[in-house]
């Protein structure tokens, strides 16, 4: 997390594996953003398995006196992860938080645009084999 924080934030948020090394492309896609985003705060929470989870990568942003937060299902499809556990920890967060703008999206897989560049990528790797 960024030592310099500021009031909107987007939270990428990821199911999580053993593996720490599952985590290395969602680190890379957080710095994207964030670089193509300086005026926001831009970090990963996860699901399970590794930190931070989604309660605590709000604790850490209200903790710095940030009020208008961004979730971002970092999921290919609106499956029980996010149709289930993601509301649950979504009502806990408005509950514990009532001054908070806490806004979620769609799962980015369930966007054109994402689903459009994964075809295209699908479609060159034909050429590289």
């Amino acid at each position: 997390m960024e030592t310099h924080m500021q009031p909107r934030a987007l939270i990428l948020f990821a199911h999580g594996a053993r593996d720490p090394r599952w985590a290395a492309p969602f680190k890379k896609l957080q710095q994207i953003t964030q670089q193509a985003q300086p005026d926001i705060t831009v970090c990963n929470a996860y699901l399970e398995f590794i930190q931070p989870d989604l309660p605590a990568a709000v604790a850490q942003l209200m903790q710095a006196q940030c009020c208008d937060i961004t979730i971002v299902p970092v999921f290919l499809g609106q499956g029980g992860h996010v149709l289930r556990d993601l509301p649950l920890l979504m009502a806990g967060l408005r509950e514990q938080y009532p001054d908070l703008q806490l806004k979620q999206v769609d799962a980015v897989g369930e966007d054109a645009s994402v689903l459009q560049a994964m075809a295209q990528y699908c479609l060159s790797a034909m050429k590289q084999v």
